[in-house]
């Protein structure tokens, strides 16, 4: 037994050897650097299409009502303590009914997920995208919008009301404002606010698009960025 392993397992009971590639098995038993062992594994989805597809699969079981489930084991969660490979960075709204692993039915470490109201790419989570991008070798970008979102309503509203909001709204507010200030004139309250918020997919996904490192990667077909519009009511 190597110095640090512990001593409550053994070759013979660890029901984790039987799923992880061999070599990587011995360096998370043998103590391996997380560096060491992130060059070790690849992420399970390998390109920006197959990400994408994951991504339609899973919320395809999730409006279906079939999802696989979140459950994980103590060995599993152990593991997960390692490395992290996710295969996609969603930048998603903070909105509670839009909880992101759950409407695409993933599990534990496959989505680097980033919520802030709006879904607005600004340099905060400008960094985190850039950290999953360098590092984690995600292959996909998604801003995922979703149906009547709040942060995209304030930002609709008239300048003085707009004024009157907490100063931090306000900067949220001020980072989608571009997307919905020259809206065309929709009588539908509903389909108008449909329509802000693709328009705010869209803008976000623009900025992101600007990005260096996300712009190097997409120049070199190792990631993509896609917008996504979420439906509250049907789930799809």
């Amino acid at each position: 037994m190597s110095k640090g392993q512990d001593p409550a397992l053994t070759d013979h009971d660890d029901p984790v050897e039987g799923t992880l590639d061999h070599s990587l098995y011995h360096a998370i038993r043998g103590w391996a650097s997380m560096e060491e062992i992130s060059r070790l594994r690849e992420p399970s989805v390998r390109t920006p299409d197959e990400a994408v597809e994951t991504l339609m699969r899973g919320n395809a079981r999730f409006y279906s009502g079939v999802t696989r489930g979140g459950e994980m084991n103590a060995m599993e969660r152990r593991v997960q303590v390692m490395f992290q490979t996710p295969f996609a960075i969603v930048l998603g709204c903070s909105d509670s009914r839009v909880p992101t692993e759950l409407i695409f039915d993933q599990g534990f470490g496959d989505l680097f997920s980033i919520r802030v109201a709006g879904n607005v790419a600004e340099p905060a989570t400008l960094g985190s995208i850039e950290y999953a991008v360098r590092h984690l070798r995600c292959h996909l970008i998604v801003v995922l919008g979703h149906e009547g979102c709040g942060a995209v309503k304030t930002a609709m509203l008239p300048d003085e009301e707009r004024a009157r909001e907490p100063e931090h709204v306000a900067y949220l507010a001020g980072h989608i404002l571009p997307a919905v200030r020259d809206l065309p004139f929709i009588r539908d309250e509903k389909a108008r606010m449909r329509e802000a918020v693709m328009s705010n997919i869209r803008h976000q996904a623009q900025a992101l698009a600007r990005d260096t490192v996300v712009a190097q990667a997409v120049a070199a077909g190792t990631l993509r960025v896609i917008g996504a519009y979420y439906e509250i009511g049907s789930g799809a």
